[in-house]
């Protein structure tokens, strides 16, 4: 046997093999692609909603002893709500906060009849998404329930306006930031859509000069915003408050 016969069937054996081998990686990278979408994008379970119980009962006891303003701008959401001091932020406008902190957009909906229906809003301002995103739900999840409460929210109120708070960047969770940017980009892209809806950018202001959180905005929790944080917070967001008022 000559030596190009040999040449030529060590290489047709070669390439069979390779072939082979190239098809099963191929495969194993496909199976482990698809097993990291099933496990890691797959959708989480909702929290309890009755943890909140207690608190929403405190609000509607409030309610029963007390009046609220007509034409209310409502502030709703987890913590970042719950925290900020809304009326001395804004003393002269007609605020209500029904913030209740570690909320989900969940438990939003849960208890929408007993936190939004009753105030005949004529501004809701909304931060929810935080505390999704950080308990491992899917961007999808978060932007389907955002767009559930959207829905509610216009059919009870067809003059509403809407001022979404963008999930904001923070040290404690900085991790997970990509993952909030893309949530709040698929809101503003359809908030856009909308004449009724403002996306109100109070991410950025809070970000240092590097990009990354401003630390002294934040409670040493680096969690939480402090007095300065929310000043920021109360600047960049007065315009849209005070023009939504004079329509």
């Amino acid at each position: 046997m000559n030596k190009q016969v040999i040449f030529n069937q060590v290489n047709g054996q070669f390439m069979k093999y390779f072939s082979s081998s190239s098809k099963f990686l191929i495969t194993v990278v496909f199976l482990i692609g698809f097993l990291n979408t099933s496990l890691f994008s797959q959708e989480v379970e909702d929290p309890d909603p009755h943890r909140f119980e207690e608190e929403v009962n405190r609000f509607e006891e409030f309610d029963s002893k007390n009046s609220f303003p007509e034409d209310a701008i409502l502030f709703v959401g987890s913590s970042s709500i719950r925290f900020w001091k809304t009326a001395e932020a804004f003393p002269e406008m007609p605020v209500i906060n029904r913030g209740f902190g570690g909320s989900h957009f969940s438990d939003l909906l849960y208890y929408y009849d007993e936190l939004v229906l009753p105030y005949n809003p004529s501004v809701v301002v909304l931060y929810e998404g935080d505390n999704d995103i950080a308990s491992n739900k899917t961007n999808d999840q978060v932007f389907e329930d955002y767009l559930e409460f959207t829905d509610r929210l216009t059919n009870n109120f067809p003059d509403v306006k809407l001022v979404f708070v963008p999930v904001k960047p923070s040290s404690s969770r900085w991790e997970l930031w990509p993952q909030m940017k893309e949530v709040n980009q698929r809101i503003e892209d359809h908030m856009n859509e909308n004449s009724q809806f403002y996306y109100v950018d109070l991410a950025s202001p809070i970000l240092g000069s590097d990009g990354t959180p401003d630390d002294s905005l934040f409670m040493d929790d680096l969690l939480h915003l402090n007095e300065d944080g929310y000043a920021k917070w109360n600047s960049v967001i007065r315009p849209t408050l005070e023009e939504l008022m004079d329509e």
